[in-house]
């Protein structure tokens, strides 16, 4: 294998495995849905990867990136639509009701709506600046002096594929522990780590806005 390529691979690896917003929204779906809510979360993250690397191949990304108005209120949005996610979360905590799962997710043959999931997959991804930075540095960092057009496109491929994959894990890996979530308690902690999550990735994003 190229160097180049192995090296691209491995650091795109270690990013896409460090849980983020994302793996919050995706965990957070499975818990409300099953293994049918996160993989639908996770197919909406992969949308909204995909929709970045194609601004980025047109140069739409570096018309953001030079724009410090649109890509501030890109930030804010974004950061504000975790915060909104979250204090949704931690409302339920306060009120005792903690994630809806028990109708759903215990439930193999439950009707579910997966298109919520999916929305929330699409916005937090369109949303999430550090997304559209890869595409923009990342990326272009990787690609040799001689790459023909579509080496771009194995990029970005191989961005969006591991990031569905690992994404894909957490839902499976999380529905398979459905079975812990039947008492409460366990539900409240978990509601309250996905509340705690989210304001802190929220934080984190408006903080370090370009103000």
């Amino acid at each position: 294998m190229d160097p180049l390529l192995f090296a691209y691979l491995s650091l795109t690896a270690a990013l896409v495995i460090t849980p983020g917003a994302t793996t919050a929204v995706v965990v957070r779906n499975t818990l409300a849905s099953g293994w049918r809510g996160g993989l639908a979360a996770a197919l909406g993250a992969a949308a909204g990867n995909a929709a970045h690397a194609t601004a980025a191949g047109f140069g739409l990304a570096v018309v953001i990136a030079r724009n410090p108005t649109l890509l501030l209120v890109i930030e804010l949005v974004g950061g504000l639509y975790l915060a909104w996610l979250g204090f949704g979360s931690a409302r339920r905590l306060i009120r005792g009701k903690a994630l809806p799962i028990s109708g759903l997710i215990l439930e193999a043959d439950a009707p579910i709506e997966q298109h919520h999931a999916a929305r929330e997959g699409v916005t937090v991804n369109l949303l999430n600046p550090a997304i559209a930075t890869f595409y923009l540095t990342v990326v272009p960092s990787f690609l040799p002096a001689d790459a023909q057009p579509g080496y771009y496109v194995q990029l970005a491929a191989a961005h969006v594929g591991l990031a569905f994959a690992c994404h894909s894990l957490w839902a499976f890996g999380m529905d398979r522990l459905r079975h812990l979530l039947e008492r409460p308690a366990a539900r409240l902690a978990l509601e309250a780590l996905t509340a705690t999550t989210l304001l802190l990735l929220s934080a984190r994003v408006l903080a370090s806005a370009n103000w």
